[in-house]
């Protein structure tokens, strides 16, 4: 009798086992679907830190990663307690150009709601469209539609002169270039403190001089660069690919002769004289070099566009009609 009831007794344990095991399946299957969604930081190289945003349809936390790896302090960033559940992540970039980010997300009720991975984000980290370069000098540069163009290559509107990146094969098209040296707080480039200014073009051998002139009232540097099919003229299809440099003049320092004193040793036949045991002087006056202003070194300034290819000078053929 008592080796009956014990296994009534081992029976109802494994019973009881695969009823709770049964449960748990169960549970799991029911988990409801949980979402994530970045927004893009637009980040900017050098601007500091840039702001991730996870926007989750439950509370939990959020793993923020940058390529392949985790992103410093953005482990486990928990996620607003209502409605709308946002988690953010300060991401600094380390480089400019192309980078998968990434988030994985977590729910508190992990019983009822299943984990998730938000969509990545194509990132572009942005360089200022001046460059990285630390020299102390800014560019503005832009290119416009010469004026004389006419029939097929007359502008569709206004008479030349207006700011545009599309050009047709034939117009002459012109660079405008004006800055500020800030080595000289900041002072307007021009021949007064610029040695040299050209564009480099790719496929064109020599360098356009950049020229500094009077334009009805606004002094800026220019250079035109006449396309066609002619021999000499400029007439690759696409991009513009150019550089402009622009380089300024040293500045030696300024300095003047001050007179000043100082005090000498005291000497009496060759040798120091001592008084109480303490080398006895005396105030002599002299002249000494100040500095007035101090040297300013020549510096290079240079602009390469950053825009997307959308927004570069760019030379079409001339349109059928």
């Amino acid at each position: 009798m008592k080796r009956i009831m014990s296994l009534v007794v081992v029976g109802s344990l494994a019973l009881g086992s695969v009823a709770v095991f049964g449960i748990s399946s169960a549970s799991a299957a029911t988990q409801s679907a949980t979402t994530i969604k970045l927004t893009d930081p637009k980040a900017v190289l050098g601007m500091g830190a840039a702001t991730i945003t996870a926007t989750t349809s439950v509370a939990g936390t959020v793993d923020f990663t940058a390529g392949t790896a985790s992103i410093t302090g953005c482990a486990a960033v928990v996620t607003s307690a209502a409605t709308p559940f946002l988690a953010t992540c300060s991401w600094t970039p380390a480089a400019a150009g192309a980078i998968s980010l990434g988030a994985t997300f977590v729910p508190t009720d992990a019983v009822d709601n299943a984990n998730s991975t938000a969509t990545p984000i194509a990132e572009i980290v942005a360089v200022p469209v001046q460059g990285t370069a630390t020299a102390p000098i800014s560019l503005y540069v832009d290119t416009i539609l010469a004026s004389g163009s006419t029939g097929p290559l007359a502008p569709v509107f206004g008479a030349g002169c207006e700011i545009t990146n599309e050009f047709i094969v034939g117009q002459t098209i012109v660079f405008r270039v004006y800055g500020n040296d800030w080595n000289l707080a900041g002072a307007a480039l021009s021949p007064l403190n610029v040695s040299s200014a050209n564009v480099t073009i790719a496929g064109v051998t020599t360098p356009l001089a950049l020229a500094y002139g009077n334009h009805a009232g606004e002094a800026f540097y220019t250079a035109p660069l006449p396309t066609g099919t002619a021999a000499g003229l400029y007439s690759t299809l696409g991009i513009i690919n150019y550089k402009v440099t622009v380089n300024t003049i040293a500045v030696p320092a300024v300095t003047k002769k001050v007179r000043a004193t100082k005090l000498v040793p005291t000497l009496k036949n060759g040798k120091r004289v001592i008084v109480h045991g303490k080398a006895a002087t005396h105030r002599v006056t002299y002249q000494k070099t100040v500095v007035v202003t101090p040297a300013v070194a020549g510096a290079t300034g240079t602009f390469v566009s950053n825009f997307n290819p959308a927004s570069v000078a760019t030379l079409n053929a001339l349109p059928a009609h």
